[in-house]
């Protein structure tokens, strides 16, 4: 046995002609295609709008963007330039639709804010390479099987299509060009990386070509492939390593904060690093602690020893530039803490109501009332049914067990004036 048969992708392999068919009755974006194209762009974007992790998901699923992608990469496999020209001309239709019904949404949109999920798709780097690439190989080969299985909808999950297109219109939609050309370069990303998967396959799995072509033609394929490759992936490497330098830069600030200000007992209320300033900065406003200018230069002195270089510390002290610091998030957040709070302190007083904390009360009841044996008293709601107004009435109880009748009446009017309640129900058990 072939030592390598454990990878061999020949096994289980659907018939070439069965699998070119498929992949062209894929490709053309006409009637039912193109509004399903429409109407999943609408869901993604209403998903990136609110936020909302499983209605993307859900978009990517229903997206019929992958089949021109994979059509080019066949087409390129087997020199098949007509099915490379169509493949290209139908997915040149499916972006641009995309992008015309994401813009429009996002313009009708009354929620402009820029969203996480959103945020997410605007600075791609080596490792969104990665996961196009990869999840095209996936995808191509689970093509090319027999049993075609489930990686499919895992592959239009994870290659996602949908949201950076999405994203480029809602650049376009406010005027945003940079998160435009960072969320369009990641759908590029996606779709050439998937087509050179798609391609690699298909020449490893040796499908016949379509049209001849002498070596000389063959090479200069080759090189342009090669060419486009390093073009989409030099500037994802400087976007990853700028990501990381950024990451390790905020990690250093975090520490300096935690251990300059946190751990020393002071309050800070709000922060915040701009890396991509020169010089960079560090903007804090902490919680009545004033610092002097001397001790902001010594803090300042400080920063390289956490490794934080190019960098001025500023401290927001005054308490009205503060109240305009801190965002609108956390003020927000502070309101609805505050709101919480009150209605926190409301229902204690509501509830202390119906509690009974004084012991004293006990111990002059059994003073006066030595044949009580047990003594429980308690506040509850009374529902009146006969009452006209349908009101609750808080009515003070009394739940007495005693070795003799006691006094009632006695007892009854000792209870509304300690408890100054303004009606008292006794119930005498045996």
């Amino acid at each position: 046995m072939n030592k390598f048969a454990f990878f061999s992708l020949q096994s289980g392999e659907e018939d070439k002609a069965k699998v070119m068919a498929n992949v062209i009755s894929g490709i053309s974006f006409r009637g039912s295609n193109l509004w399903i194209l429409a109407c999943a762009i609408v869901i993604a974007s209403v998903g990136l709008n609110v936020n909302s992790t499983a209605v993307i998901i859900g978009a990517m699923l229903i997206s019929p963007l992958m089949g021109p992608i994979v059509g080019a990469g066949f087409a390129l496999g087997t020199y098949d330039f007509g099915l490379l020209k169509k493949s290209g001309m139908n997915l040149l239709v499916a972006t641009s639709v995309s992008l015309v019904v994401a813009t429009l949404y996002f313009i009708v949109s009354p929620f402009k804010d820029a969203q996480s999920e959103l945020l997410a798709r605007t600075s791609p780097n080596i490792y969104d390479v990665l996961i196009a690439f990869f999840g095209g190989l996936v995808g191509v080969i689970a093509i090319t099987r027999v049993e075609k299985g489930n990686p499919i909808p895992g592959v239009a999950i994870a290659t996602a299509l949908m949201p950076p297109l999405c994203t480029a219109g809602y650049g376009l939609a406010i005027g945003n060009f940079s998160f435009f050309l960072g969320a369009f370069y990641l759908y590029l990303i996606n779709c050439f990386f998937i087509c050179i998967s798609t391609f690699l396959i298909v020449k490893y799995l040796n499908y016949p070509p379509v049209n001849y072509v002498d070596k000389r033609v063959s090479k200069r394929i080759h090189f342009g492939v090669s060419t486009l490759i390093v073009i989409m992936i030099v500037p994802s490497l400087y976007l990853a390593y700028s990501l990381f330098n950024e990451k390790k830069y905020t990690q250093k600030v975090d520490t300096f904060i935690q251990q300059e200000f946190k751990r020393k007992g002071y309050t800070v209320v709000w922060q915040e690093a701009n890396y991509n300033k020169s010089p960079k900065t560090i903007n804090l406003a902490l919680l009545n602690k004033k610092f002097t200018d001397a001790e902001i230069e010594q803090l300042n002195a400080k920063l390289l020893n956490f490794g934080i270089a190019n960098t001025r510390l500023n401290l927001v002290q005054d308490n009205q530039e503060i109240d305009k610091t801190i965002d609108a998030n956390w003020q927000a957040q502070y309101a609805a803490l505050k709101n919480k709070d009150e209605e926190l302190e409301q229902l204690k007083t509501e509830l202390s109501a119906y509690q009974l904390s004084d012991t004293s009360l006990y111990r002059e009841a059994e003073i006066l009332f030595p044949e009580i044996q047990l003594l429980s008293i308690g506040r509850q709601q009374r529902f009146d049914a006969q009452d006209s107004l349908s009101e609750f009435t808080l009515i003070t109880y009394g739940l007495v067990v005693a070795s003799a009748k006691p006094d009632t009446s006695k007892l009854r009017l000792w209870l509304t004036e300690k408890m100054h309640a303004g009606e008292v129900v006794l119930f005498e058990q045996d």
